[in-house]
């Protein structure tokens, strides 16, 4: 899942029962929380999400009598089997935690609730507060099916001083700006250390550059690969100059476990990273070095550059018994000021602007953030999309291990050509059941008969084969 999974190794959580103590519910699972008499509402989060929302329900249940909420804690490694088996096995929850390259995937299967109407009648959830680019990722083909609980993107993590004694005095804007910078701080560090990090083992920084050209990453309607437009050609060659450059060392994320210290003490100037980070800047720098590093919004091919729109949202099962009393616990979740006591407890950003209006977002280190949520742009909404971004990974580190220093236009033009045409086909082949799929609704749709946006026809056969054999 986009931008959670990177953290997952960190989280250390167990599923567990539902009534125990308050105390123990905090530190290791659900909390059951009202009287006897109460509508029990069974809310699934995931990770450390789901360790600390529990100390926000006690205010919730207080402005909501005869509402009893019930929270269970899921590992994010072994969610995805527990929802898709839940689905097949009548045995979901009223509300979850959903990663937002999840949610395709549930919605196709005809395991989420519509929320077009709860949210057109809500007094709370309004959509012009929302970051656009986190808006859209819960909504398919016209229908809404969650509301972003919090936004997760990536930008540059940067060593100020560095920049400056390259000559920057300002951030870079543009790819070109930002070459230039790169290129003048190797130029000072010499062989031994670099511009940037870029593991490649790591699919996100590709992405986020493909991100900032209009071309979508797939086409058709999701039903083929778009790799080889001007767009994700443009951001493959740049990040493979970057090798051939040296400007960032060929390198992976095991080989660099710790990208604090070793920004600190400047083996490379710049990396992609989340607002996570923060923290772990201030807990891993001594006092005296943490003047040393920045944030950043990305550059982009012409100006300011876009990232992507990762995070989490909150959705309603369709099967729930309670849908009423479960969308009131997503408004609750969903007011400004319990999104910030969230960002307390958790650090994770609040997805709608009126929530930033407050002093503690004034730091430093997290405006650049609050600007790059203006410009963020979904992943591709399709239920194949993890296993298409994998590919990526696999074909672009090919690529880079294909590069050097001697490497000609000619031949990089070459590599990219090749690198390209086989991610496109690829993903066609990944995306051949969904072709299947909406050509059947399509005909469906020409013969006068309903297609069953949420069942039926509207499945994706994908997602029906796993949930069928209880897999994720």
């Amino acid at each position: 899942m986009t931008g959670r999974r990177a953290r997952s190794a960190r989280v250390a959580v167990m599923t567990v029962t539902a009534r125990i103590t308050v105390a123990a519910a905090l530190a290791s699972g659900p909390i059951a929380c009202g009287g006897d008499d109460a509508t029990t509402v069974r809310f699934w989060a995931m990770g450390r999400e789901g360790e600390v929302v529990a100390q926000l329900m006690p205010a919730f249940e207080r402005s909501h009598p005869g509402i009893h909420v019930e929270v269970q804690q899921l590992p994010w490694t072994s969610a995805h089997e527990k929802l898709l088996t839940a689905f097949v096995g009548d045995a979901t929850p009223d509300l979850a935690q959903l990663g937002n390259t999840w949610l395709p995937e549930l919605a196709a299967v005809g395991a989420l609730a519509r929320l077009d109407a709860e949210v057109a009648a809500s007094p709370v959830v309004r959509a012009p507060d929302y970051f656009p680019g986190i808006w859209d990722t819960n909504q398919l083909d016209g229908v809404r099916y969650g509301v972003p609980w919090y936004v997760d993107t990536r930008l540059l993590f940067y060593r100020r001083d560095l920049l400056a004694e390259a000559g920057h005095a300002t951030p870079p804007v543009t790819w070109a700006d930002w070459l230039a910078a790169m290129r003048a701080i190797k130029a000072r560090g010499g062989p031994a250390r670099f511009a940037a990090l870029l593991p490649v083992d790591e699919f996100e920084q590709l992405l986020v550059l493909a991100l900032q050209s209009d071309d979508p990453l797939l086409r058709e309607h999701g039903r083929r690969g778009n790799f080889a437009s001007a767009g994700f050609r443009r951001a493959l060659t740049f990040y493979l100059q970057l090798f051939i450059e040296q400007l960032a060392p060929l390198t992976t994320q095991i080989q660099v476990p710790n990208p604090w210290d070793e920004l600190a003490r400047g083996y490379f100037a710049f990396f992609f990273h989340g607002p996570w980070s923060i923290g772990e800047f201030r807990r891993r720098l001594p006092a005296a070095q943490q003047h040393l590093w920045a944030t950043m919004a990305l550059p982009g091919p012409d100006g300011p550059g876009a990232s992507s729109a990762g995070g989490a949202s909150l959705v309603v099962f369709r099967r729930s018994r309670h849908r009423r009393e479960a969308w009131q616990l997503i408004e609750y979740l969903a007011q400004p000021d319990v999104q910030r006591q969230f960002y307390d407890l958790t650090g994770n950003l609040p997805p709608r602007r009126t929530a930033w209006a407050d002093p503690r977002f004034d730091d430093e280190p997290v405006r650049a953030f609050r600007d790059q949520l203006e410009r963020m742009r979904p992943l591709p909404p399709v239920p194949e999309w993890e296993r298409i971004a994998t590919e990526v990974r696999v074909v672009s580190e090919r690529a880079v291990r294909q590069v050097s220093p001697a490497t000609t236009p000619a031949e990089l033009a070459a590599i990219v050509d090749a690198a390209v045409r086989e991610l496109d086909a690829r993903a066609d082949q990944m995306l051949e059941k969904r072709r299947w799929m909406l050509d059947r609704r399509s005909d469906v749709a020409a013969d006068g008969a309903p297609t069953g946006s949420s069942g039926g026809a509207g499945r994706s056969p994908v997602v029906i084969d796993r949930a069928a054999r209880g897999a994720p």
